[in-house]
């Protein structure tokens, strides 16, 4: 009921509410892209490669978070989150012309801006919400954003897929250039007074340096974001085994897809459930359980049976949010709004980063380990790294 009740007012918040609305538009054409754009690669140039570069193009710019996030803290949050949508909403749509491998410099060009534009996105929005939701309500707020996103994220490749099969990667783009102009309308009608930042003060440099001071300074948010990159990290190196753990249940390969629609699944659940937990428990504890359960989860895993493995994939999908909903609601509660687009996206950048470096070391490693030794020591790190949130001294607060 209590759960009901919050999710509800977050849902009818003025601000909040249309917020979401534009989470969700804004997530199916990102979803959509992220397939189709790979997809794209590999049939003008038939590389696994190339295709893999895709991936690597949108995330690199996470590397220069820091920075990137300074433009966050310098201009008012909605009109610059207008501006970038409007700028992407304009770059997807030079995609058109790609219908060679020639012209495959453009389509990594706009996925590179992509990346970053969603840098200074991810950092402006957290800051602006943080200004126009109720702070109370700031959990609630970030699990069901986390909730719209998966759930974006289970429909719309298949749908990326199947307009890609049907129309060509032009059409993909068209449609998500289409979506950033309806979460531009979204901001345009988000009620919000913002005072013109004041001017900065040093370089670039010094202005990201101070954001990640006040980061690694804080005795709370330092152990959350420390314990997100771990979990990351092992999350990536175990998302690179799933194609052997879909081997040893004696499945195609295409089954891995019903395992990772089963991890959205739990996902969507524990993003409805944040809230609530988190003001029970505080961030440092919800963190923690969250990262214990993905624990038991990952080292079952290496037990060959479908029913466990569907419950292991639940138990995935509701444990990783738990660390990535407590560490952004923490730094927005625990950072002063003119730090809070550089805290942010220095934060993202700890956090996000480690699970790309992990993917990559999963695949390269994966011939030459037995996957059941590499799911146990994955399990036996996670619990490490929840035992030390636990072991900590308490949040003063709850969230």
């Amino acid at each position: 009921m209590t759960t009901t009740w919050t999710a509800a007012r977050v849902v009818r918040d003025r601000n909040a509410g249309p917020y979401l609305a534009g989470v969700v538009v804004s997530g199916f054409g990102t979803s959509a892209l992220w397939l189709a754009s790979s997809v794209w690669v590999k049939d003008l140039t038939g590389s696994d490669g190339l295709a893999a570069l895709c991936l690597l193009a949108m995330w690199a710019p996470t590397l220069a978070g820091p920075l990137l996030g300074t433009l966050a803290d310098r201009f008012r949050r909605r009109p610059l989150l207008i501006a970038a949508s409007l700028l992407m909403a304009v770059l997807l749509l030079t995609l058109c012309a790609v219908d060679s491998p020639r012209g495959l410099w453009l389509l990594y060009a706009v996925l590179f801006v992509y990346g970053a534009a969603g840098v200074v996105h991810d950092a402006a929005e957290s800051a602006l919400i943080a200004t126009v939701v109720d702070r109370s309500l700031l959990g609630d707020f970030n699990g069901l954003r986390t909730t719209a996103g998966e759930g974006m994220k289970l429909l719309a490749p298949l749908a990326g897929a199947g307009l890609y099969a049907a129309c060509g990667g032009a059409a993909v783009a068209v449609l998500d250039s289409v979506t950033f102009l309806l979460a531009t309308v979204v901001y345009a009608f988000l009620r919000v007074r913002e005072d013109r930042p004041a001017p900065p003060t040093g370089s670039r440099r010094e202005r990201a340096a101070e954001g990640a001071r006040r980061l690694w300074a804080h005795p709370v948010l330092r152990p959350l974001v420390l314990a997100g990159g771990a979990t990351m990290l092992c999350a990536g190196l175990s998302g690179a085994l799933v194609h052997a753990v879909v081997d040893a249940l004696g499945h195609s390969p295409a089954y891995a897809g019903v395992l990772y629609a089963v991890q959205g699944a739990g996902s969507v659940a524990v993003g409805l459930l944040s809230g609530p937990a988190l003001r029970r428990l505080g961030e440092r504890r919800f963190a923690a359980y969250g990262i214990a359960v993905l624990a038991v989860a990952v080292a079952l895993r290496a037990v060959p049976h479908d029913p466990l493995a569907w419950m292991c994939s639940a138990a995935i999908g509701a444990g990783l949010p738990a660390v990535l909903i407590a560490t952004l609601t923490a730094v927005q509660h625990r950072t002063p709004a003119p730090l809070l687009g550089r805290v942010t996206a220095t934060a993202n950048t700890l956090v996000y980063t480690p699970n790309v470096l992990g993917l990559a070391a999963g695949a390269a490693l994966v011939e030459f380990f037995d996957h059941r030794l590499r799911l146990a020591a994955l399990g036996c790190a996670l619990t490490a790294t929840a035992a030390t949130l636990l072991t900590r001294r308490p949040n003063p607060t709850p969230a």
